[in-house]
């Protein structure tokens, strides 16, 4: 009788700096024994692992950037890639990538790599290009392949779908300043999700945490406020794409003056505007503390509040010594060249 055996794949998974232990926990809660992390830590920002299983499983995570196959070559200079035993090796990481999604899903490929721009670098992309039948492409290519030295030698790393992960596919309507459907995803996980919370969203944008808190578990009721007619009408668009239509409530109006009943809400969530991208600082000085008032008055005795900012110490300066809000926990993120926070908060 032949004996099944399980593939073992070598991977690398980018996660929002300082979420690390809370995407291993997701993921660790959701293969077991299937995950074994590496015994060499990764670089900040990144998880080394190996996966018994079909890699295409590792796509629905939810607190993850991007994952990564991962192959070592025991060569001194990234040309000997371009020998035939090698390059062999590559096309075949490449197209245990490219069987995961549909046949059109790949049009072009980005090769990143230190001296990208130089003559074995060059060849190597064309010779790619020429065998996998894709286009060169820049940073945004879907065929993303890494080389970078590994001790004494290479190693490639081919990213396993065509997008980020964290570009959802219920995104069909964007706003700028919208946040990381990962992140949105992690805040929603530190809430403490129950399916008797009633969450409400305040400036719920472009609906990221409603979408993302329903993508954690089951809710008694989703609700997002904003003052923005056309952020409404993006965010409705999105939780109809992701399936939730039926589910969450959007409403237009001042999160500093909710038409909703004094403590009847378990759990309130806010991106908050960082003063760049959306709002300014002179702005948020008035705003945020009106916010948390409001968020303290509909939150029920006990319940919870996550709140993300850049405005790291306005939001220290309002939380120190509050009579309603209790810090839980603080974590630090990074994000696209920014480190906000995401304040876990407790109503006193």
């Amino acid at each position: 009788m032949a004996v099944s055996t399980i593939p073992i794949h070598e991977c690398e998974a980018d996660v929002p700096e300082g979420l690390e232990g809370l995407a291993w926990r997701e993921m660790k809660t959701t293969f077991g024994d299937r995950l074994e992390r590496a015994d060499t830590p990764a670089r900040a920002g990144a998880l080394r692992f190996q996966y018994a299983g079909n890699p295409y499983q590792l796509l629905k995570l939810r607190t993850l950037q991007a994952v990564y196959s991962v192959r070592y070559f025991d060569i001194p200079r990234p040309k000997a890639l371009l020998g035939d035993e090698h390059f062999k090796a590559l096309l075949a990481q490449i197209r245990t990538a490219r069987d995961l999604a549909s046949a059109d899903a790949y049009k072009t490929l980005y090769l990143s790599a230190a001296g990208s721009d130089s003559s074995v670098m060059t060849r190597l992309k064309d010779e790619l290009a020429a065998k996998t039948e894709l286009a060169i492409g820049d940073e945004n290519g879907d065929l993303l392949i890494r080389v970078r030295r590994a001790g004494d030698g290479w190693e490639t790393l081919v990213r396993l779908s065509p997008r980020p992960l964290a570009t959802r596919a219920w995104r069909v309507c964007n706003r700028e300043g919208a946040l990381n459907a990962a992140v949105g995803y992690a805040m929603a996980v530190l809430s403490q999700p129950t399916d008797e919370d009633v969450f409400l969203n305040l400036g719920c944008g472009s609906g990221t945490l409603l979408i993302e808190r329903l993508a954690a578990g089951a809710a008694k009721s989703v609700i997002g406020y904003d003052e923005d007619p056309r952020a409404l009408e993006c965010a409705l668009k999105n939780v109809e794409a992701a399936g939730y239509g039926g589910q969450i409530k959007l409403n237009q109006g001042d999160i500093t003056d909710l038409p909703m009943a004094d403590k009847s809400v378990d759990v309130v969530a806010a991106d908050l505007p960082f003063g760049q991208l959306v709002g300014s600082h002179s702005s948020n000085v008035a705003l945020y503390p009106a916010v948390l008032k409001e968020a303290a008055r509909v939150v029920k005795p006990g319940g919870r509040g996550v709140f993300i900012s850049h405005e790291v110490k306005l939001m220290d300066t309002l939380l120190d010594g509050s009579a309603t809000w209790k810090i839980e926990q603080v974590v630090k993120v990074s994000l696209s060249g920014m480190h906000p926070r995401i304040w876990v908060l407790r109503r006193q």
